[in-house]
């Protein structure tokens, strides 16, 4: 048996769940702003008194390593690998993008996502990078990933050779909507980022020996953080 704490703070969204064996057991989720630093901690306290779950009875912490939020991958990550310093746990680095996926294919699984022709779909995650850029990658039905992350600014010829062949191109995720109306053919569904997309993909990188470097460890951020300056007169 095998008891993984899981953590997504990669977009507006802080959610904190616990696994066992690969399926949730409970789960604290927050969409009310970039108030992460604050509530993670909180989310992992209520999880551990709900479930009476020990810390120490935890088997790793995992965590969605980006792209996403600079502030928030950082706010995670640091939680995550705090916890597995403390506890002496291992750490498991899941890809968001990776995670949401799963979160779609459960929700399909469960009912909740209606797709025609589900086993043939591309599945395209798409988290917000601001404007009309998102991050974004390509996975076919049972989470396979037909291409690299990437940093795409999203225009009519965006994903072109996947939505040029036949197939149900779905996109979901906080950075989807935008591109609804630009991307031709495609099939926007609302499909939130969750720590639950980490459960199974953490149970398997667990059973498989993936584990993280705990000392080294960043996320994954894509792009540079980038400081500008205020263009705003103070005085």
């Amino acid at each position: 048996m095998s008891l993984i704490l899981c953590i997504e703070t990669g977009t507006d969204i802080c959610s904190v769940g616990i696994a066992k064996d690969g399926e949730l057991l409970s789960l604290r989720e927050s969409d009310e702003g970039r108030d992460h630093a604050r509530k993670v901690g909180v989310f992992v306290d209520e999880l551990l008194r709900e479930t009476g779950i020990a810390p120490d009875e935890l088997d790793a912490v995992a965590v969605g390593k980006g792209p996403g939020s600079y502030t928030g991958l950082r706010i995670g990550v640091s939680f995550a690998k705090g916890l597995c310093y403390g506890l002496r746990k291992p750490l498991i680095a899941v890809g968001s993008l990776d995670a949401l996926t799963e979160v779609a294919r459960e929700d399909y699984e469960a009912g909740i996502l209606s797709v025609a022709d589900w086993d043939r779909a591309l599945l395209c995650p798409m988290v917000d990078a601001r404007r009309m850029e998102v991050y974004a990658q390509v996975f076919d039905a049972q989470g396979r990933p037909q291409n690299e992350v990437s940093a795409e600014v999203i225009d009519a010829d965006s994903f072109r050779e996947f939505r040029s062949q036949g197939r149900p191109f779905v996109i979901f995720g906080s950075g989807a909507r935008k591109c609804a109306d630009v991307l031709a053919g495609a099939e926007f569904v609302e499909v939130a980022p969750s720590a639950r997309g980490l459960a199974r993909l953490a149970q398997q990188a667990l059973d498989e020996g993936r584990t993280e470097d705990i000392a080294y460890f960043e996320p994954f951020y894509l792009k540079d953080f980038v400081v500008t300056t205020s263009k705003k007169s103070l005085f």
